[in-house]
């Protein structure tokens, strides 16, 4: 009758058997969290899921993350960053405008850069060296790669590597230059009380945000439909936004388990013999990018840890993360961000395809 039969003990199903694989995920995560939290690292709540999945794609166990979940994950984080886009910062824009476009580019310039020249060292095989360096979203970077032939596995493993490494050095200097600006994952307003309204109203934004994601078919749409509405609403109307911490702590756990998750046995496996080239590549950009955040202290007064998170070459919703959670300039870390985001959504696909039909010339 088989193994099963003789023991006596049926084996589980498959539901049982995803709800054990959940349940055992948030545990670790929720562990590796609190461990996070204790030694005042920033952005723990993002950090210790993600790590979590890691461990959990490298030992092949399957866990997926319903694509409504992460899109709504998206459409929160875009509430959180709406709430600390403040008006009263579009005069310093206007006034510096040359040297952030400036920075931007030259952020912009400097991960294709890398990418070519990975590409043509043949240290990543093909052109994934060329997607993966794209600086938009991970996601979209890899879908665009597969239906243009480049290793999508590859692309993935070098896309969520440098966010990965972006989070952990900002963790690490933030806790050792930033540690009085940090906010500890365990803080005692985890559970303080929101006004119903004001939730209510930050979940209709939320929800309205994935509408309009869906309707103009962009990539990040949720995110960036919720901060268009979440601004709007709160410039002309003045109504504030509230992203309560049980609400942001299970955002970013969905955030960080898609990316961890992302990390499949398979896909490292692949990569094995280009990961320490991905890793130094990643490590470069982020130095780059500090010193151009030494710059806009340099030349414009900003705080350090602002300045980095400003320049900081990882995705919009883990610098959100950040950057709320060291108490820095939001606002100047946001519009930053989102001014890179928007440049290498319109311009990076097309500066990809372009630089991958250089490879074999």
């Amino acid at each position: 009758m088989g193994e099963a039969a003789s023991t006596g003990a049926p084996e589980p199903g498959p539901l049982r058997s995803n709800l054990i694989r959940w349940v055992a995920l948030v545990g670790l995560s929720t562990l590796l969290t609190w461990l996070l939290g204790l030694a005042s690292v920033p952005a723990a709540f993002l950090l210790g899921p993600m790590l979590a999945g890691i461990a959990f794609a490298a030992q092949g166990k399957a866990v997926v993350v319903p694509r409504p979940v992460f899109l709504a994950s998206q459409a929160i984080i875009g509430c959180l960053i709406a709430r600390h886009l403040d008006p009263e910062l579009l005069p310093l824009l206007a006034k510096d405008w040359p040297i952030f476009v400036g920075v931007t580019l030259l952020i912009f310039a400097a991960s294709f850069v890398l990418g070519y020249l990975l590409m043509r060292s043949g240290a990543v095989p093909g052109s994934a060296a060329i997607w993966g360096a794209a600086p938009g979203g991970a996601a979209p970077m890899v879908i665009l790669a597969d239906a243009y032939g480049a290793d999508a596995r590859l692309v993935a493993v070098i896309t969520y590597m440098r966010v990965l490494v972006v989070v952990a050095v900002a963790s690490i200097l933030l806790t050792l230059v930033g540690g009085a600006h940090a906010t500890p994952a365990g803080s005692g307003t985890f559970l303080q009380p929101v006004a119903p309204a004001a939730l209510g109203m930050t979940l209709l934004v939320a929800f309205g945000g994935m509408a309009l994601g869906f309707a103009l078919r962009i990539p990040a749409g949720p995110m960036i439909g919720a901060i268009v509405i979440g601004t709007a609403l709160n410039w002309s109307m003045d109504i504030a936004l509230v992203t309560p911490q049980p609400l942001l702590a299970a955002a970013y756990a969905f955030i960080g388990w898609r990316i961890g998750l992302t990390f499949s046995r398979e896909a490292l496996a692949a990569a094995a013999r280009s990961l320490p080239w991905i890793i130094l590549s990643s490590f470069t950009l982020v130095a780059f990018c500090a010193g151009l955040g030494g710059v806009l202290v340099w030349q414009l007064g900003i705080d350090p840890v602002t300045a980095y998170l400003a320049t900081s070459p990882g995705g919009l919703d883990s610098i959100a993360i950040m950057a709320v959670s060291t108490h820095s300039d939001t606002s100047l870390v946001m519009s930053l961000q989102a001014m890179r985001f928007l440049i290498a959504l319109s311009f990076g696909p097309r500066v990809a395809r372009f630089l991958s039909g250089k490879k074999n010339k």
